[in-house]
């Protein structure tokens, strides 16, 4: 199925490296998914605040949660929200040219308070599930004191930016090129790691399957 591609807006715009830029929402899925933490730009009280915090989404939405005493879920005001994921670092012969090699969305919009409960309960679900597939079924699911006590805002995938920089230093065809200096790229991965019971866990409790089998497997 082809995607819609982004929009073109002046919030989303690429002025400056516009070869790094991207329009194509699969690019913009792919960096979601790859990932579970982003950073929520708000302003409150007149002074900006950006928050971590995880995230889940579905094809039109993205979903932060939190207390409802966070200042910065208020929702009904406009946020943005970023994704980043280092690749490497890109080491070139001269530092003016040093870059970092990347994967980054940054989306633009009216952040929504989900009041309605079955919306509550499923951009919950899709939230748990993107940290970690299969802990939704596994543990036990909020009760109603529970999600009174968590907010959800949902904020449209409608306008977002992309970008993404990969390959080696830009420089090896230029002067600097005679300096016979070693140029390149260092990379960077994240490797999930075996699981860490809890000391409170009965001896026999086994880890189970759908976390057991990310450990050494790839993150991001």
């Amino acid at each position: 199925m082809t995607l819609d591609p982004l929009p073109d807006t002046d919030l989303t715009r690429h002025r400056r490296l516009r070869a790094q830029g991207s329009l194509d929402r699969a690019d913009l899925n792919a960096i979601l998914d790859a990932g579970f933490v982003c950073h929520l730009g708000v302003v409150v009280e007149g002074r900006p605040l950006v928050v971590p915090t995880v995230y889940g989404r579905d094809e039109r939405h993205l979903y932060l949660h939190g207390s409802v005493a966070s200042r910065s879920l208020a929702g009904g005001t406009p946020v943005c929200v970023t994704v980043t994921h280092v690749d490497g670092i890109v080491l070139a012969r001269s530092v003016f040219e040093h870059g970092v090699n990347y994967r980054s969305a940054m989306i633009h919009g009216d952040a929504r308070k989900v009041t309605d409960p079955e919306e509550k309960l499923e951009g919950l679900r899709r939230l748990t599930e993107h940290a970690t597939p299969g802990q939704w079924s596994y543990a036990r699911q909020p009760n109603r004191k529970e999600l009174a006590a968590t907010t959800l805002l949902a904020l449209s995938l409608e306008e977002a930016s992309v970008k993404i920089r990969t390959g080696p230093p830009e420089d090896g065809d230029g002067p600097d090129a005679e300096l016979g200096l070693w140029a390149g790229v260092l990379p960077l991965t994240s490797v999930w790691g075996a699981p860490v019971g809890d000391p409170a866990l009965a001896a026999e409790t086994p880890v189970p399957g759908h976390i057991a089998r990310r450990e050494g497997t790839r993150y991001a």
